[in-house]
């Protein structure tokens, strides 16, 4: 099923299809990467554009858009504070926090400003810092997360997976434990087995009404094990995305990632998370076809990386249906591989709108 099927009914959808209520679950730059094409299409209260040609006139549109935050991240200025201050990892949340505000450009700067220098300063974000202090003033980070989504007027809730200090175990195919989020991925061995722990960290409840009340809920992109994987080993996630009624995406990887994903083609990453859910989850897989430049692709080579190879009819074995497409966007100087985020927002809500407009059951329901 090819991006022609999903272009087929779109005038006819537009009219009649409500704004949507969206989950986005992940972690990294994937996941604010998918924000910011996700935030182009919320509403106001009024069901009008937010900004001034922030969205087509006949586009799906958001009503409520929600992210759903990993938080295993132990390096960097993100653990450092984790350390010192005993909070949960600020940086993905930072990320995100950004991708969603409505003055992008300058937060962007700010909240990634690193200080060179400075004795406990060098090596800090000031969003980092923003957030840690917001925690030490409330003693809630989730409370201090939303406090900054107001305070930056972001066009979006967003939640850690949980409020639980967790940390991440994996089990190398050396038969090794290695411990902590870093040492995972820095290891050249593959994983095994994932372990969040405490294995019983439990999600906020603003987090599973938002998946019960959802009409699309998305995963990926971003690391399969580390910024995926872990979402869905919080108790209670996959039974709330599997008991919604939301149209459900995983969204690709464009390439494979050293210690996580080499080898692994788009089919292996559904089952990988199926295996971390324990059921079938997703309806859906949007994927690229697009092929990257010999430049960049020469340059993922020398890092051991390669475009992740979509074995379509895999995935339809696996009773998902394949969305391809042009997702790349090797950027302005063309040295990385990028999700083209406004691109694959829409063809996502695309999917949910088409299925609320035709009232059609959603695919995971009647794939079982």
């Amino acid at each position: 099923m090819g991006n022609s099927s999903l272009q087929s009914g779109r005038q006819a959808t537009h009219a009649t299809a409500r704004p949507l209520r969206v989950v986005a679950i992940g972690g990294g730059t994937g996941l604010s990467t998918l924000l910011k094409g996700l935030k182009r299409y919320v509403v106001a209260p009024s069901h009008t554009p937010w900004s001034p040609g922030a969205r087509q006139e006949q586009s799906p549109a958001i009503a409520e858009l929600t992210a759903v935050v990993t938080v295993t991240d132990d390096g960097g200025s993100s653990g450092r504070l984790r350390e010192e201050f005993n909070i949960l990892p600020p940086g993905d949340i930072r990320n995100c926090l950004v991708a969603l505000s409505e003055d992008e450009a300058l937060l962007s700067r700010l909240f990634r400003y690193r200080f060179a220098s400075g004795e406990g300063l060098v090596g800090h974000s000031f969003g980092n810092l923003f957030l840690a202090a917001l925690t030490d003033l409330t003693g809630d980070f989730p409370e201090a997360v939303k406090l900054s989504s107001a305070i930056l007027a972001t066009r979006g809730r967003i939640f850690p997976a949980t409020a639980a200090n967790v940390r991440l175990a994996a089990k190398m195919d050396d038969g090794s434990v290695v411990h902590g989020e870093t040492r995972i991925t820095a290891s050249p061995r593959r994983i095994v087995q994932l372990e969040l722990l405490p294995p019983d960290a439990q999600p906020l409840p603003q987090t599973l009404k938002a998946l019960a009340e959802a009409d699309l809920i998305t995963i990926g992109p971003g690391s399969l094990f580390t910024s995926l994987a872990t979402n869905l080993l919080v108790q209670g996630v996959p039974e709330a995305i599997a008991d919604s009624s939301a149209v459900k995406i995983f969204i690709c990887n464009l390439m494979t990632q050293a210690n996580e994903s080499l080898g692994l083609t788009a089919s292996d990453h559904l089952k990988v998370l199926r295996q971390y859910a324990g059921r079938e989850l997703f309806g859906y897989a949007l994927v690229n076809t697009a092929p990257l430049s010999e430049e960049l692709k020469a340059k993922y080579a020398a890092e051991g990386a390669t475009p992740i190879a979509i074995d379509a009819e895999a995935i339809r074995a696996l009773r998902v249906k394949v969305i391809e497409g042009n997702y790349l966007d090797e950027g302005d100087q063309g040295n990385v591989a990028r999700h083209a985020s406004d691109r694959i927002a829409h063809d996502a809500l695309q999917i949910a709108a088409d299925h609320i407009a035709n009232r059609a059951p959603t695919l995971h329901s009647a794939a079982r």
